[in-house]
């Protein structure tokens, strides 16, 4: 298959030029040794999957460092945490910048390591699945945020996918790209070795059985707001290994916990995080939706909708390395809000899907699987014009409309793929 080309590329290349180590982070198949190959094609490759190489790390970092000379690119590193010193001594050594690329898909057991022993001498780059953008080869790179600037930019080389459906029930893993890959047979691969390489790993999980259960259960609620005790209940396990098993899910890039939005005037608000999974094709699998027609009229498709949408605006972020967890929250109140919907008062709660906050703004943004949408469902987004010191900038409701729109005068409408 073609190598489909990464927008986190330009910054891979500039932090190599002014850092003397480099780690990407990311969980299984997202592409990091084919980015590492592909953009240094000259440099020695290792990979600590083989026990031969992560025995020598582990025991000789001195040998090992003799026999595989920087610049080098040390894939799955996390096997060999004793690598990390042997990795320090050689850059305090030198003055050159680019020595070591390394990999891994644990990234909270690497970022200990980092974090202890190459502070300062190290860049850290997170890469996702495929985004929609480069699953179409579309150049743009912008970081999203609905303004009518982004809009005007982005619109230069937006193209609409066809059926959105198919591209959310496939996934994002560079390997699905190919036509030929067969899409059961590949999560199946996917989930037996996750839980018999990463999870063992990363926790003394015993019971593999019902961990898997807890990862079907985990699926089922993507999009929705954590509740520990729903999900122990429903497994048979108690609360305290169910919120092990999400840090591990946490950990190995399964799963992504948007936090709600943290400020004292929304003294009613919500403040558990609400999860995601990564990859809309792995949470269709494990919850059995098995084709693309079934999940577009099915029960879960505004909860797939919107984690696809999480995630794509969570990648738009990542590829120009912004660390969106400063960026990006939600919000949901015991407010009553009262709405008038075809002639019909609907009270309900108060709910902001997404939150993105910049330079004192915030832009609240919904997210609708509908292709018809109006703005009386963007009536909570005036609970932000209670903040202090912040502004609320224009308003966004994404969904499956045919082209951009106003709503009202500060709230657009926007197609999923103008993301």
């Amino acid at each position: 298959m073609k190598y489909i080309e990464r927008a986190i590329e330009k910054k891979l290349l500039e932090v190599s030029r002014n850092y003397k180590s480099v780690l990407i982070t990311g969980c299984r198949q997202v592409g990091k040794s084919t980015l590492l190959k592909k953009i240094f094609p000259d440099y020695k490759y290792v990979s600590l999957d083989d026990p031969f190489l992560e025995q020598q790390a582990k025991e000789n970092g001195n040998m090992f460092m003799m026999l595989n000379p920087p610049p080098v690119i040390i894939d799955e590193v996390q096997h060999a945490p004793e690598l990390f010193r042997y990795i320090k001594i050689k850059c305090d050594e030198s003055e050159n910048r680019g020595l070591f690329f390394l990999s891994g898909s644990q990234q909270f057991k690497l970022m200990k390591n980092v974090s202890e022993t190459l502070s300062g001498r190290i860049s850290v780059i997170e890469l996702n699945g495929l985004s929609l953008r480069e699953i179409q080869r579309d150049p743009f790179t912008g970081r999203f945020i609905p303004t009518l600037d982004y809009i005007q930019e982005r619109q230069k080389t937006a193209v609409s996918p066809g059926n959105i459906w198919e591209i959310i029930h496939r996934g994002a893993y560079p390997e699905l790209q190919n036509p030929d890959m067969d899409w059961s047979s590949y999560y199946a691969d996917y989930v037996k070795t996750y839980i018999e390489r990463d999870v063992r790993e990363l926790s003394a999980v015993q019971d593999l059985d019902s961990f898997k259960r807890f990862v079907i259960a985990a699926a089922a609620r993507t999009g929705e707001v954590l509740n520990i005790s729903n999900i122990a209940n429903e497994v048979g396990k108690d609360a305290v290994t169910i919120k092990n098993w999400i840090s591990i899910l946490e950990a190995s890039g399964i799963i992504y916990l948007l936090e709600p939005y943290a400020n004292s005037a929304l003294k009613r608000a919500v403040k558990t995080p609400k999860i995601y999974f990564r990859d809309t094709g792995l949470a269709c699998y494990l919850t059995r939706w098995l084709s693309s027609e079934t999940l577009a009229y099915g029960a879960m498709n505004g909860h797939m909708f919107e984690t696809f949408v999480v995630s794509e605006i969570l990648k738009s972020f990542a590829n120009i390395g912004l660390d969106y967890r400063h960026f990006v929250s939600y919000y949901r109140g015991h407010d009553k809000i009262r709405q008038k919907i075809n002639g019909e008062t609907i009270i309900s709660e108060g709910e902001i899907d997404l939150i993105i906050e910049e330079n004192g703004i915030c832009y609240p943004v919904e997210i609708k699987q509908n292709s018809n949408v109006s703005a009386t469902e963007t009536s909570a987004f005036q609970v932000l014009d209670k903040l202090e010191n912040k502004k609320r900038g224009m308003g966004a409701v994404i969904c499956n409309c045919p082209q951009p729109g106003m709503l009202r005068e500060n709230i657009i409408q926007l197609p999923v793929w103008y993301i």
